[in-house]
């Protein structure tokens, strides 16, 4: 089989205001994506949304809650879909001098730590990234040497690219940031005097309730539709 992985990260620089990180990814056969991004372009022109309009977490509002609704409820309709996310719990703890790494180092294991439970050694799979900035494409080709040398896939048949793409062109990678950004904001902590928006938290709610699971602890490794791994920094203390 070949699999395409489309993947995003939320609150992802090493000192912002987010206590929470979180790297994800949503993948399905290859064959399979034509008709799921007519699937999300349906949902669009149902809630009278441009097919060009870009859906993503920091859009959700009360006044366009019922789209992200009908997005989550397609996606856990839809048996070829499956989303994989690791949640890093409080990168506060984070000690790269300790372990003699950058943070670029360590965001690149966790980035394999995402993957890895997706990839299948029989398979083939084409990796997409979202673009954030000029330096998409060397972040692209380090991780694919990273994967690559850890699955000693020197023959490119595990692995066949990693390309980076802008979400507003591909549907399903909108679907991808709206369950990125929910993981993130679920495992936030909010200050006293922080605001939470009331939307973002009823489509936070409305996953847990499809799902089954908190979204802030791990799932059993096995699971399919929703993959979790709630990663907390541990240093011995």
């Amino acid at each position: 089989m070949e699999y395409n992985i489309y993947c995003d990260e939320s609150c992802h620089l090493e000192h912002d205001k987010s206590n929470s990180m979180t790297i994800g990814a949503i993948y399905c056969a290859k064959d399979k994506i034509k008709e799921i991004n007519k699937n999300i372009i349906r949902i669009k022109e149902k809630n009278h949304i441009s097919i060009n309009s870009e859906v993503k977490w920091t859009k959700i509002s009360p006044a366009n809650i019922r789209l992200y609704i009908d997005l989550i409820d397609y996606f856990f309709q839809d048996d070829d879909l499956s989303f994989r996310c690791v949640i890093i719990k409080d990168k506060q703890k984070l000690n790269h001098k300790l372990y003699n790494q950058t943070h670029d180092e360590w965001y690149y294991k966790m980035y394999f730590n995402m993957l890895k439970t997706i990839l299948h050694p029989f398979d083939s799979h084409n990796i997409y990234i979202d673009i954030k900035d000029t330096n998409s494409y060397q972040k692209s080709q380090k991780l694919l040497e990273v994967i690559r040398h850890s699955q000693y896939d020197f023959n490119a048949r595990v692995i066949r690219k990693i390309q980076p793409i802008r979400s507003h062109e591909v549907q399903i990678m909108q679907l991808v940031d709206i369950f990125v950004g929910a993981m993130a904001y679920a495992n936030r902590i909010f200050p006293n005097d922080e605001n939470i928006g009331s939307a973002k938290q009823a489509i936070c709610n409305h996953i847990k309730e499809l799902s089954g699971y908190s979204l802030t602890r791990t799932t059993l490794s096995k699971e399919r539709k929703i993959n979790l791994l709630a990663w907390e920094a541990d240093y011995g203390k």
